[in-house]
């Protein structure tokens, strides 16, 4: 249950608008709301100071939407990810405000409208085939808070790219480099700033990059200090991850 929500259930409470019994209900939802198929945890924003997040695969529509309603019905904001288009329009008949971000694969679902963006992270992705990674990180970043710039398309094969936007690299706070091939943009950036940098290899490359293992070693072997990497293809991780340094 949202801080919120709970105050203004002792609220009501005090106020006899309902009954003690009826504030007991609801309670019983806390920490975690059994559906049956799966068990929210509706106290990881006290904890973590995010809510869960659903995560699509593996999911029906059905289920997805029964885990954004009763997590909406929380008081909390809903974020999905790797969510394909059938499952967004399940949601959208149910919840007309849902953002959806097709290259992403992400839905936002806001209770209360945006809320302002602190700091800045700047999410830079080697080539446009790394864009559907790096949009993901973006979202993310701005579900948790988050300002975000972009710096897209700037890999090594054309360094002179990179080196172009030098003002974006000297106001973020921490920086998302997502790279496939041979993942060396992460080395170059963490080389030239004075901040963390969080490394996010892509299954993106040809035969020899072996599904992203070849980024992923890459940027575990950086030679530049400062980095940090996540796992292949993992953007959503990238962004937790940036968010909290952000924040601090």
């Amino acid at each position: 249950m949202h801080p919120d929500k709970l105050l203004r259930l002792l609220e009501n409470v005090r106020n006899r608008k309902i009954s003690t019994a009826r504030a007991l209900e609801s309670l019983k939802k806390l920490p975690f709301e059994n559906l049956g198929f799966a068990r929210l945890d509706h106290h990881r924003h006290l904890r973590k100071g995010f809510p869960e997040v659903i995560y699509a695969p593996g999911k029906s529509n059905l289920q997805i939407l029964k885990l954004a309603q009763a997590q909406n019905k929380s008081g909390s904001d809903v974020f999905v990810t790797r969510v394909d288009a059938s499952a967004y329009k399940t949601l959208k008949k149910k919840f007309p405000g849902a953002r959806y971000n097709p290259l992403a694969r992400t839905v936002v679902i806001e209770r209360r409208g945006s809320k302002p963006k602190t700091g800045c992270v700047l999410v830079i992705s080697a080539g446009t085939a790394d864009l559907p990674v790096a949009e993901e990180a973006v979202v993310t970043c701005e579900v948790m808070g988050s300002k975000v710039e972009r710096l897209y398309d700037v890999g090594v094969a054309g360094i002179h790219r990179f080196l172009a936007d030098w003002n974006k690299l000297r106001e973020a706070r921490v920086l998302i480099v997502v790279a496939g091939m041979e993942g060396a943009l992460a080395s170059v950036v963490a080389g030239m700033v004075d901040k963390p940098v969080i490394a996010v290899p892509t299954s993106v490359g040809y035969g020899a990059s072996f599904g992203g293992i070849a980024a992923l070693l890459s940027m575990l072997n950086s030679c530049a200090n400062g980095v940090t990497v996540v796992n292949i293809d993992n953007g959503f991780g990238a962004g937790v991850s940036a968010s909290l340094i952000n924040k601090k």
